[in-house]
């Protein structure tokens, strides 16, 4: 702990805050969404939040101090949306949903302890992984400056900060912008905070219930677009970063929490990417060595989250959208921009890299599942055509 305290910095908390911020801001409707689909009572919505805090919580903070490198764990987004439109479409008890998620839960686990992921990324190049989180990451850079017009205001002067905070204090350009946004907000009047209450979440345990009917439709789709919209480029954006880790052993962990917290509404746990690119960044700390405290300080944010769901939650959401969107596609910009070049770097990779950039950024979803893993088709398809000789 005390090695901890000594390479944490201004930067890198401020890193994990942005991190949760944008993480838990950009996705907790859907979370929300899902449960309500599942017919969850509240004390039910708020067990997920604590399962879910709890879990993306120990599974970085604990893994980036051991490995003293930065760990981060999300919630699946991608699943949440396909719990949320099956559970609509299918009738599915929350008792059901829950078998779902324990079943989703061993075959993530299944999944690192054979190590068949972490073999399927090592066949995938290089400038195919670094334009896939390009693509990712893309979206919310391209979003900063579209909020420019809904609150022109508010953005501007986000953008004025950073491009002055880059100049002067590098390393706490992000803290300084964050701190700007929050006061212009305020002073408009624009921080939502009524209403907020300190309470302890109490988990709401529920048996799981194994159908066919919920293992079709709900785990196997949650399983996949878990592994191929969300693991995939975690593991691109700890690559990108330059950071060698033991991935089936992680993957392991988030199917094994993911196990043990699903009766209380854990529905997925995986690598972030997103998130990842925040604190794994220059702007989290200019020495790598150090960019672990970023993720051990994001971790503990999810936990509180995870004891004080309610209370949390009301507090982050109670930013502004702009703002929110401001500084994830600020913070982000470094991430990009080293992704971009990685990927365009090598001549002979260059093409299929930017066709996997471009399906990414697209949007593109086909049978439930996202861009990111069509990008990466793409790509591979690009290399094969590319790589046969013409007779």
């Amino acid at each position: 702990m005390s090695s901890f305290l000594r390479d944490l910095s201004l930067s890198a908390a401020t890193a994990g805050f942005v991190a949760v911020l944008v993480g838990f801001t950009s996705s907790v409707a859907i979370v929300f969404s899902a449960a309500t689909a599942l017919g969850a009572t509240p004390a039910q919505t708020a067990s997920w939040m604590w399962a879910l805090g709890l879990g993306m919580g120990l599974c970085s903070a604990l893994p980036s101090l051991w490995l003293k490198k930065p760990v981060m764990v999300a919630w699946s987004t991608p699943g949440a949306a396909v719990l949320a439109t099956a559970a609509a479409s299918g009738g599915f008890t929350m008792e059901q949903a829950v078998g779902a998620f324990v079943l989703c839960a061993l075959l993530i686990t299944l999944a690192g302890a054979t190590g068949a992921f972490e073999r399927v990324m090592d066949r995938i190049p290089m400038p195919i992984a670094s334009a896939l989180l390009a693509g990712v990451l893309a979206r919310f850079g391209l979003d900063a400056f579209v909020a420019l017009r809904s609150d022109f205001g508010l953005v501007l002067t986000m953008l004025l900060v950073y491009l002055v905070g880059r100049r002067a204090w590098p390393r706490y350009a992000v803290p300084v912008v964050l701190a700007a946004g929050t006061l212009f907000a305020t002073l408009q009047g624009r921080l939502q905070l009524q209403g907020v209450s300190l309470a302890l979440t109490v988990p709401q345990w529920v048996t799981p219930e194994f159908t066919l009917g919920a293992a079709v439709s709900l785990a196997l789709p949650l399983f996949v677009v878990t592994m191929a919209s969300q693991n995939l480029p975690g593991v691109a954006a700890i690559r990108a970063a330059g950071y060698t880790m033991p991935i089936s052993r992680i993957i392991t962990l988030t199917g094994a929490a993911t196990l043990l917290l699903a009766p209380f509404g854990a529905f997925a746990l995986n690598l972030s990417a997103i998130t990842a690119a925040i604190c794994m960044g220059r702007e989290a700390h200019e020495d790598p060595a150090r960019r672990y405290t970023a993720a051990v300080s994001c971790g503990a944010i999810y936990v509180v989250i995870g004891l004080f769901g309610a209370a949390v939650a009301g507090v982050l959401t109670a930013f502004p959208r702009e703002l929110v969107v401001a500084i994830a596609g600020l913070a982000l910009l470094g991430s990009i921009g080293g992704g971009l070049a990685a990927a365009l770097k090598d001549e002979h990779h260059r093409e299929a890299a930017l066709i996997t950039f471009l399906v990414t950024l697209s949007g593109l979803s086909l049978w439930g599942i996202g861009s990111a893993f069509w990008g990466v088709v793409a790509g591979t398809l690009a290399l094969i055509v590319q790589g046969v000789r013409r007779p």
